[in-house]
């Protein structure tokens, strides 16, 4: 690599601003002994997304992950304060400009849906096994965050109940 390739990656790499935060739920239910996720498209490019959106000035991170889900896809539920894991995605703003968004996901447990909710107009929304979730959404994170959520609750489903013994 000759010196001046260097210095302008060392000058590109300088100037890169660190990933900009967002908060999301990874919205699922129990049905018929089978774990579905929840899956909506995004208003701008009509792809396959989870519920997310930019911190809120006096929410925590998995508040705002819970409200998110609310707005856009009608859902309630019990959202866990610790995170689940984390995916990067580039997002184009409205000025045209691209930015690397880093997203906490917390697991949101769907207890109510609701019809009328701020975004029903400009989604459409769908219920499919996690399997199905990571052939469907296009960040590779993500789609392995749907597969590990998967093995975690194919594991929990087959351990046996435990028995409280007094001794």
């Amino acid at each position: 690599m000759n010196v001046l390739t260097r210095l302008a990656t060392d000058v590109c790499l300088m100037l890169r601003r660190p990933p900009r935060q967002q908060y999301a739920a990874l919205c699922y239910r129990r049905k018929k002994g089978l774990t579905e996720v929840l899956l909506l498209t995004s208003r701008d490019t009509g792809r396959w997304v989870i519920p997310k959106g930019w911190p809120m000035d006096g929410k925590k991170a998995h508040a705002v992950a819970a409200q998110e889900a609310f707005e856009e896809a009608g859902v309630r539920g019990n959202v866990d304060k610790n995170h689940f894991g984390f995916f990067d995605y580039d997002k184009k703003l409205r000025n045209g400009v691209k930015v690397v968004c880093r997203v906490q996901v917390h697991l949101l447990e769907v207890t109510d849906l609701v019809k009328n909710f701020p975004e029903r107009e400009s989604r459409t929304l769908e219920w499919v096994t996690p399997v199905e979730a990571s052939h469907r959404v296009n960040e590779p994170e993500l789609k392995e965050l749907f597969l590990s959520f998967d093995q975690q609750m194919a594991q929990t489903q087959q351990r046996p109940a435990q028995k409280n013994v007094n001794l």
